[in-house]
């Protein structure tokens, strides 16, 4: 990449962050192309030489996001899921800390981040996420346990928007509970097993 490539990509990572920005502060519909280019101090004609709307501003903002976030886990989840392939029975729904850690600690250190995200879900597509969770996941683990496939997209969704909603609800209050105890608090609910709050707080 030369050098005025290189210009050309870091000013478009510079306006994907000034919308993330102002998206912690208001709806993505009271955003002006104004703002943005206010915020990362650019003319108008430099941001439309990078999109042509708004709505492109923020595909690219969200894709940059998601690509930050399958890069940080992507020698891990490609472990994971050859995993699914090969391990015992008991172990197939995800109990052990070593699936569930990493990825909430990186929601932990991006949580506003996240939480801005996860509030504009239908404009920026975040739901695709928990798609990819559906089909290389859930679905390879209820294939291994001969769960008739009619039925598996009605399990899949029974869990898997508990889950959303429980990681959601983390995320709204700060992500202010130890991932520790969401951890134990997620695996009760995927076995349908309670666990004392004592107990989860012994594992931290």
């Amino acid at each position: 990449m030369n050098r005025s490539e290189s210009k050309y990509f870091n000013t478009a990572r510079r306006m994907d962050d000034a919308l993330l920005t102002l998206l912690e502060q208001k709806d993505f519909d009271y955003i002006t192309v104004r703002e943005i280019c206010q915020t990362v101090q650019v003319n108008r004609s430099t941001f439309y030489l990078h999109y042509e709307t708004m709505t492109d501003l923020l595909e690219e903002a969200v894709q940059q996001t998601l690509r930050d976030f399958y890069l940080a886990f992507a020698p891990q989840q490609s472990s994971i899921l050859s995993h699914l392939a090969d391990v015992p029975l008991s172990e197939l729904n995800l109990r052990t800390d070593e699936y569930l850690m990493p990825y909430l600690q990186y929601l932990a250190d991006h949580c506003k981040l996240v939480a801005t995200l996860r509030r504009h879900a239908r404009l920026t597509g975040m739901d695709s996420v928990y798609q990819y969770l559906y089909t290389h996941v859930f679905d390879p683990i209820l294939a291994r346990l001969a769960v008739d496939e009619a039925h598996r997209q009605y399990i899949i969704a029974f869990y898997l928007h508990g889950l959303i909603a429980l990681i959601d609800h983390w995320i709204a209050e700060d992500c202010a509970m130890p991932i520790p105890v969401l951890c134990q608090l997620m695996r009760d609910c995927v076995t349908g097993e309670i666990t004392p709050l004592a107990g989860a707080m012994q594992g931290k």
